[in-house]
């Protein structure tokens, strides 16, 4: 199978640009342009792409994603084991983040329904916010 650029990027469910721009940072092959002609594209260039979009979806920086790209998958489990620890730990410290964010938001929520006199507790706990950020 042989492909365009745009081919491959709607496969990808990518923009062209993001295909350039992961060609330009190493993790995509950009294949030699016969005379006169386009860049083909292959389904090896497909699995690629892919495999980008659903790392990153785990989570994986740019930077990881190309070290896990060269990565033997057979000869370099424990790397890639260590890389998947430290995502896993990341993501944790993110939802605990989200999860105390959402506690204190539901618990605003409930003031704010509580009574309709005074400030807004929400609009409150914000603006008090944005003067203890700016100090």
């Amino acid at each position: 199978m042989s492909m365009t650029i745009s081919a491959l990027a709607r496969a990808g469910d990518v923009g062209v640009e993001t295909v350039r721009f992961y060609q330009r940072r190493g993790l995509l092959d950009a294949p030699d342009r016969p005379e006169g002609s386009v860049r083909r594209y292959g389904e090896g260039d497909i699995r690629r792409l892919r495999f980008i979009r659903s790392a990153q979806a785990a989570g994986f920086t740019l930077e990881q994603i190309g070290e896990l790209l060269q990565l033997d998958a057979g000869q370099d489990r424990k790397r890639a084991r260590e890389l998947a620890a430290d995502r896993i730990a990341a993501l944790d410290l993110k939802i605990a983040e989200l999860e105390a964010a959402r506690a204190a938001l539901t618990r605003l929520a409930r003031q704010c329904h509580a009574s309709d006199e005074g400030p807004c507790p929400i609009i409150a706990a914000f603006e008090d916010g944005a003067q203890t950020s700016c100090v």
